[in-house]
């Protein structure tokens, strides 16, 4: 009884780290709107990791973690890579043109990307309902983009915010990997100092911007590097490493479009077109069928 009682404990403690996940990374996408206002992609990508580094070494070392091993590194690179200089880089550039609701639609896709390569590299068994589910989040997904298209010209961010979306779908499937030798706060320490270290090329130009800076958009940022990234990181290592499946607990970045969008609305006031969020809705519909209704 006791067993039992732990496993539904833990199991709970994983979804509550996976929703605080969402809330946290759904902030994340007005607040790099606004940012973007005052700093370059790159200068914004440079702050929000290097304040994210320096609160996860902090934490690290009050609880005493333990440092990486040497065979571990080639996956902590690819995880700092794909899951922090890439996936800023991509998604910082991009969102200069895209509204934040529509590009937080567009991450939502990155479960699509993970259910692929956990799959194809990990070898995990993903039941049909799965993927019947994702191709009708695919479905949503690729609604949401149609109404970046104007006057058949196609927005080059919207594209940038897309390989993003598969940028994070690497970093997910790697960490899967990781968490299964790590904890989730050595995970994702590791994780975010290597990316962290590839974004200092443009530290240069970072320093050079934030003299300028206003005391609210500096707290913003600072906000976004402990929260949105550090926190958020953590409680995602956290979600991976208690989840029975990989695919169980990704969904739930579903939920990120519809917080992004409302936090976008009340501060930033952009709204989402009627068909965005008919698709939006579509993507909600491929969460339940892969989350809901598979009981397995």
């Amino acid at each position: 009884m006791d067993n039992s009682n732990q496993k539904v404990s833990k199991q709970t403690l994983t979804y509550a780290a996976a929703m605080l996940a969402s809330l946290l990374w759904g902030s994340a996408f007005p607040g790099t709107r606004y940012a973007l206002q005052y700093y370059s992609p790159v200068s914004l990508m440079v702050l929000r990791f290097v304040t994210a580094s320096i609160t996860l070494v902090v934490i690290g070392a009050l609880r005493k973690s333990r440092l990486p091993k040497l065979k571990d590194l080639p996956l902590f690179i690819a995880s700092g890579l794909s899951g922090v200089f890439l996936y800023s880089y991509l998604f910082n550039t991009g969102s200069v043109s895209v509204p934040a609701g529509v590009s937080s639609f567009i991450i939502a896709s990155a479960p699509i990307f993970t259910l692929v390569l956990t799959r194809i590299f990990l070898k995990e068994e993903i039941r049909p309902i799965y993927w019947f589910g994702a191709f009708v989040s695919f479905c949503g997904l690729a609604a949401v983009t149609l109404t970046q298209v104007t006057e058949f010209s196609f927005d080059i961010g919207v594209f940038l915010v897309i390989c993003a979306a598969l940028s994070s779908g690497i970093y997910s499937t790697v960490m899967s990997v990781l968490t299964k030798s790590y904890t989730a706060l050595e995970a994702t320490t590791y994780t975010i100092i290597a990316g962290t270290i590839g974004t200092l090329f443009f530290l240069p130009v970072a320093l050079d911007e934030l003299p300028g800076s206003f005391l609210c958009v500096i707290l913003i940022v600072l906000f976004m590097g402990i929260f949105p990234a550090a926190i958020d990181y953590l409680a995602w290592s956290y979600e991976m490493a208690g989840a029975k499946k990989t695919a169980n607990v990704t969904v739930f970045s579903y939920l990120i479009p519809f917080i992004s969008a409302l936090i976008s609305y009340i501060w930033l006031r952009e709204t989402i077109s009627l068909f965005a969020f008919i698709g939006g809705m579509f993507i909600i519909a491929g969460m339940l069928l892969t989350n809901v209704f598979d009981r397995k």
